[in-house]
């Protein structure tokens, strides 16, 4: 190797030149390429045609459309022109902290592939493929929300001002259908904490014969006001939020059903509905039945619910309980003729393919084994098989695969060690493939069903790469005390020495439902930034983490901040133990979950963790909203130790490391009063530490006000661990 090495510099000097030197990734380099990486991940994302064989996509302004047959796009509309035919609605009189997860569709197809609805500055137009030609349907001063084409295509529903609407297109009549709507009354919108919590990303449904629409109704009259107030300007406005703190009230949310022609609501009868949660709704096919998903306060108790859409009476088709928690997806599909195809992780505790009857009895289970099925791609129904997405080869790893309606069959699709991110045509019978590992930056193709390609829609960009000197990142994995198998990532300082002590800095975030240590390609970062500062970036998934069942991310349930600390302990123990590691400069930071991480691992191994930036952290359980914080430890009148054992307030005067604190003085999901309050503790204990207070309304910090952020996280680090 060393001959090897000595050749090509012997060649390059006879030549004249110089090897390329790979720049450093920097601060700047960082900032420089951020938003470039955002666009290029954003672009032609594909909206799937439902009659299959196409899907449209944004170049730009472009709405453009490829074909899977001729492997060719075509232009179909510009939104701009669009935009600038719309109607300018007001300025809005009082901020809206609507979830970011609510999922309105800027561009639908309807039902045979030939139209496409799309919204465009809060006005709806419907595109014709036959005329090549965009038409306004609403044009008005008001936003209209969440709009929907009818499965037949000839209506659009949608919502104004907390009302639902029905627009017949041909004959431009406006039909109104809820009227009983008010400032805390809302029909078909969902309150902030449903979307968060729940991934629920509308609260509206039309019928699959067009003729009723089914509709979530929020009384959030008992949530409580959280006094958000922005104060850049002269005069501070008040703007405040309706955000449910664990333990106080839920919005009373009910199910009904109206007539796409106007008329009165029928409500479904689906038991009490105070202190339960309405997770999902489905309409069956023949338009007869709703299934609704209900849960209790602290979802430990399922009740999957059939109600009789023309009476509202309803009967169980399903129950399951569990003594941790119940996760819910939007995995759960409704056959043809009723049956139901569904994931759960009721057997065992790793989540596994299910079909039912139409009365709710089991009838197959399709998929088992120690590892998680991640998603459902597509059920393929006249070939009786499901595509989906899974870690069954590796929990660092996500491919698809396709079974059989009687769990015959399995097949994987994708190939190659890695990480498969799979948007699949409805009709199952073509798929878009994003592939990447820990050394290949992601390659996007076009797959047939059966994984043959058809074209390659995006070459891996390997500009970064041969620009920038992109550390290796390293998977290890290693055992705890008790024997538990952990997952850690590890990135080494440029110009490596085995022979030196290095400092380090742990990236963590270590709460339910994410996974942090994957095999995918990250390219430019902030732990290469770390690490081309001379600081060695590490990363392990403790108990409590996604991606290797309920088990193992249960063994947090109601003791939030304790077993997460002991995992990350064990973790910085085998860092150490590499050899390269100054037992004397170790620090930690992370972002919500992951500042509360940083506070808790701060304040409950000083001897382990010297220094931690806490972004946006949760510094009280009881600060935080109540269907995330209840499910993990139940309600805080239940739980008083675990709250009290788990908020970093109550351990304040264990502070002995340095510490930064960053928040948004308006985050709508961990509120500025968490920093607010364990600064007071911290100040009270008599406790330096240092703030970085931003006022952006999010629970981020974006724009220039993120490299600022940076370059503070970079100098407290040096100040600190160097």
């Amino acid at each position: 190797m060393r001959t090897l090495a000595a050749l090509v510099v012997a060649i390059f000097a006879l030549s004249g030149q110089e090897p390329t030197k790979k720049k450093p990734v920097t601060l700047e380099a960082l900032s420089a390429g951020g938003m470039a990486r955002m666009m290029a991940a954003m672009a032609g994302q594909p909206v799937w045609s439902p009659a299959g064989g196409r899907f449209a996509y944004r170049q730009g302004s472009m709405v453009k459309i490829y074909e899977l047959t001729t492997k060719q796009s075509k232009d179909a509309f510009d939104i701009s022109v669009l935009d600038k035919d719309s109607v300018q609605a007001p300025p809005a009189q009082e901020f809206d902290w609507e979830n970011r997860r609510v999922s309105e569709r800027p561009i639908q197809w309807s039902a045979d592939g030939k139209k496409i609805l799309v919204v465009s500055k809060g006005d709806v137009f419907l595109w014709d493929e036959t005329t090549a030609k965009a038409e306004a349907l609403i044009r008005t001063l008001a936003r209209e929300r969440d709009p929907k084409l009818s499965p037949d295509g000839t209506k659009v529903g949608y919502r104004r001002d907390h009302e639902l609407y029905v627009l017949d297109i041909a004959a431009k009549k406006e039909t109104r259908l809820t009227h009983d709507a008010s400032s805390t009354l809302w029909n078909g919108e969902l309150d902030w904490v449903y979307p968060e919590e729940l991934d629920l990303g509308t609260a509206w449904w039309w019928s699959p014969d067009s003729k009723s629409i089914a509709y979530m109704q929020f009384d959030v009259s008992r949530e409580r006001l959280y006094p958000q107030g922005d104060h850049l300007k002269i005069d501070a406005v008040v703007e405040p939020q309706r955000y449910p703190k664990a333990g106080t009230p839920n919005a009373d949310v009910r199910l009904g059903v109206v007539a796409a022609t106007g008329g009165l609501t029928r409500w479904m009868d689906l038991g009490e509905t105070r202190d339960y949660l309405l997770a999902r709704v489905n309409w069956t096919p023949d338009s007869k039945r709703l299934i609704a998903q209900r849960l209790n306060r602290i979802q430990n108790h399922l009740w999957v619910l059939a109600a009789d859409a023309a009476t509202g009476k309803s009967s169980l088709l399903i129950e399951e309980a569990d003594p941790h928690w119940i996760n819910m997806t939007d995995d759960f599909e409704i056959l043809s003729d009723g049956r139901i195809l569904r994931t759960s992780e009721k057997d065992g505790g790793f989540r596994h393919i299910y079909l039912h009857e139409a009365s709710g009895k089991q009838k197959e289970r399709l998929t088992r084994g120690d590892w998680e099925v991640t998603s459902l791609a597509c059920v393929d129904e006249a070939a009786k098989q499901v595509f989906f997405v899974s870690g069954e080869e590796s929990p660092l790893e996500r491919q698809l695969w396709v079974v059989g309606f009687d769990g015959r069959g399995k097949k994987k699709i994708t190939a190659g060690a890695g990480s498969h991110s799979v948007s699949m045509s409805p009709k199952c019978d073509a798929f878009q493939d994003s592939f990447s590992n820990l050394e290949t930056p992601s390659r996007t193709v076009l797959r047939r069903a059966d994984g043959g390609e058809i074209s390659v829609w995006r070459e891996a960009d390997t500009k970064t790469a041969d620009e920038y000197e992109i550390l290796k990142t390293e998977i290890h994995e290693f055992k705890g005390a008790d024997g538990t198998k952990f997952y850690g990532r590890l990135i080494k300082p440029a110009r490596f020495d085995p022979s030196k002590k290095y400092p380090a800095v742990v990236q963590v975030y270590g709460g339910p439902h994410a996974q942090s240590v994957r095999n995918t390609y990250a390219g430019l970062s902030m732990d290469q930034v770390l690490a081309h500062d001379g600081f060695v970036v590490w990363q392990m998934d403790n108990r409590g983490s996604f991606g290797r069942g309920l088990r193992f991310e249960a063994a947090v349930h109601r003791q939030l901040g304790k077993v997460e600390v002991a995992d990350q302990k064990e973790g910085v123990k085998y860092l150490i133990g590499l050899g390269f590691v100054d037992p004397e400069k170790v620090g930690v930071q992370g972002w919500s979950y992951g500042g509360y991480m940083t506070l808790m691992c701060l304040l409950h191994a000083p001897e382990v963790f010297k220094a931690g930036i806490a972004g946006a952290a949760v510094t009280d359980w009881r600060n935080y909203d109540t269907i995330y914080t209840e499910r993990y430890m139940g309600l805080p009148a239940e739980n008083s130790e675990g709250y009290t054992a788990g908020a970093p307030v109550t351990a304040a005067a264990n502070l002995k490391g340095r510490l930064m604190l960053i928040h948004n003085i308006q985050d709508d999901n961990v509120l500025f009063g968490n920093a607010l309050q364990v600064m007071n503790a911290f100040q009270l204990a008599g406790k330096p530490f240092e703030t970085m207070i931003y006022p952006q309304k999010s629970h981020g910090v974006s724009g220039p006000a993120a490299t600022h952020m940076r370059r503070q996280q970079l100098d407290f680090f040096r100040r600190t661990l160097k």
